[in-house]
């Protein structure tokens, strides 16, 4: 039994002396599990893949909203206003009555002039007779032939003092009818100038009303020359292509910064440049069916000036800022590895930067997630997706929807 004992006892004296090198075949295992726990996975980025296409190159321009068409109401007959038929703001349509002056004195000359008309008829009637009875007589040698023509003459002056005096009639009735004052054309009637009581002159150079007519609704805008000129110098070259003038577009932007849903069409650009500015005039025509428009309204416009056949663009938030003022893009190259690049950018719109050196086909933009690496760093690329959604301009127009 006590050899027993000595022999376990040596056994525990040895497993005792091995356990240090045991425990220390398991670091190495232990260590590099730690090592790949401890290595940071690579960030998820969000990329576009730069994808030359055709895009159209747009100008945004400060412009003012003007009326199709403006009327000063003025009264063409001289009275007292006696009523005003119309509700200040309100839409009137052409024909309207707008204002009604005294009609009783114009009511007066109507009767006095059939009175005068009446009068010349009779007169002559008489001279036709006179005239028939006297051509009887002076073929059967009964009068003088000179009495004939006095009588023929004498016909013709009564028949002309009748239409002297139907044009009398025709001018009472005609002030008689100038008596109310009517809209000259449809649109928006503003301030009343005048009331009741009020008395205006014919031809009087003061405005009683004014009328502006605000659907459809123009846009003038203006552009400088130099740009006319560099447009005119691209399409020669080949490098942009030009739009058919019937399908030009032409959108606003109001003073909000939010984009009118309705396109509008280019009616002309003035031909000459203004000497003081150095800019040409352009104007577009605009649907304005709910009266958000309104006349003097500060816009930018924008207008649809040629078509680059293989512009490259990428959104404005993947283009960064150097100190030197320069502009610079993230790349993630074919390893996931991630690169500045310098580049040159032309206009901006619809959110997105041209592109005119720097970019190739193929070269994948980082436009998310700059925090997350530094230049050589490798990410793991998504593509990006923008949200923005199209306006319905359907529903817009009928009102279900607000801007």
């Amino acid at each position: 039994m006590s050899g027993l004992r000595a022999s376990q006892a040596g056994i525990l004296v040895v497993l005792a002396a091995l356990a240090p090198l045991l425990g220390g075949c398991d670091q190495p295992d232990t260590a590099a599990a730690a090592t790949v726990s401890s290595q940071p996975s690579a960030p998820d980025v969000s990329i576009v893949t730069v994808k030359p296409q055709p895009r159209a190159i747009v100008r945004e321009l400060p412009g003012r909203v003007a009326p199709i068409r403006v009327a000063d109401v003025r009264s063409r007959v001289s009275g007292i206003i006696v009523e005003r038929l119309f509700r200040q703001g309100s839409e009137v349509k052409e024909g309207d009555p707008l204002y009604r002056i005294d009609p009783r004195p114009f009511e007066v000359e109507v009767q006095a002039a059939q009175a005068a008309l009446a009068k010349a008829q009779a007169t002559h009637e008489r001279a036709v007779q006179q005239a028939h009875r006297m051509s009887y007589l002076a073929k059967e040698r009964a009068a003088p032939e000179i009495e004939n023509e006095k009588a023929i003459a004498a016909e013709k002056e009564a028949a002309a003092d009748v239409e002297a005096r139907k044009a009398d009639l025709a001018r009472a009735k005609l002030s008689l009818d100038y008596s109310t004052i009517r809209a000259p054309i449809s649109g928006i009637v503003g301030a009343a100038q005048l009331s009741e009581g009020a008395l205006v002159v014919q031809n009087d150079t003061a405005t009683l009303a004014t009328i502006q007519q605000t659907d459809p609704i123009y846009a003038d805008f203006t552009e400088p020359v130099s740009e006319l000129m560099r447009l005119r110098r691209a399409f020669e070259a080949g490098d942009l292509e030009r739009i058919a003038p019937d399908a030009i577009k032409v959108r606003l932007v109001l003073d909000d910064g939010t984009l009118y849903p309705l396109a509008g069409k280019l009616l002309f650009s003035e031909a000459k440049v203004d000497a003081n500015t150095g800019q040409v005039t352009l104007r577009g025509e605009f649907a304005n069916p709910r009266r958000d428009l309104l006349p003097g309204m500060y816009v930018r416009v924008r207008i649809e000036q040629g078509i680059d056949s293989d512009a490259i663009a990428v959104p404005q938030q993947a283009v960064q800022r150097n100190g030197g003022g320069g502009s610079e893009v993230f790349l993630v190259k074919d390893d996931n590895s991630v690169v500045l690049q310098p580049i040159r950018i032309g206009s901006a719109q619809d959110g997105q930067w041209f592109v005119t050196e720097g970019l190739k086909a193929g070269d994948k933009v980082v436009v998310e997630g700059f925090q997350k690496f530094a230049p050589g760093d490798k990410v793991k690329p998504q593509a990006w997706a923008a949200a923005d959604a199209p306006i319905d301009t359907a529903a817009w127009q009928t009102g279900s929807i607000q801007r």
